[in-house]
């Protein structure tokens, strides 16, 4: 989903993961364009509780946080990426969230903020539950992308 208001950043991309096995570790590729070439501010990336898009990205609660642990501690928790020449590229491993079993991230939604995530350290209690991220720029609901369903989600922001 991409932003409303003509002055922020046009999101648009995929996020995909990987887990090969259920005990195994969660990766992410994440592949946005939108943002202008000059944009040099980070942007904090979680996974939010539903994949709810009714009334936009607000529709999808807060961050996912099954364990109840403070931020930047649970597994929506992706941390801060910056814009290189209006494109966001990444690849993460190890990531604290999983596909499988009770807190699987499947049917939840990813969220791009429009600031950096300040990792806990804000000096307010907004800070330890989602680290004073801001607003909401795009998102989408993570669902089972590919023909084999073998361990493998998308997630594209239109």
């Amino acid at each position: 989903m991409a932003a409303s208001c003509a002055e922020k950043p046009q999101v648009t991309g995929q996020v995909l993961f990987k887990q090969t096995y259920p005990s195994g570790h969660l990766e992410t590729i994440i592949s946005l364009v939108g943002f202008s070439e000059s944009d040099n501010q980070a942007r904090a990336i979680h996974i939010h509780e539903f994949g709810d898009l009714s009334n936009g990205c607000d529709a999808t609660g807060g961050h996912f946080n099954p364990m109840n642990v403070s931020h930047p501690g649970h597994p929506g928790d992706f941390g801060n990426f910056t814009p290189k020449k209006g494109k966001i590229k990444k690849h993460r491993k190890n990531i604290k969230a999983t596909m499988f079993g009770p807190n699987s991230i499947l049917s939840r939604a990813i969220v791009i903020h429009e600031q950096q995530d300040d990792l806990g350290e804000g000096g307010n209690p907004a800070s330890l539950i989602n680290g004073n991220a801001g607003k909401r720029l795009a998102c989408c609901v993570i669902g089972i992308g590919g023909k084999t369903l073998s361990y493998f989600t998308k997630c594209t922001i239109q």
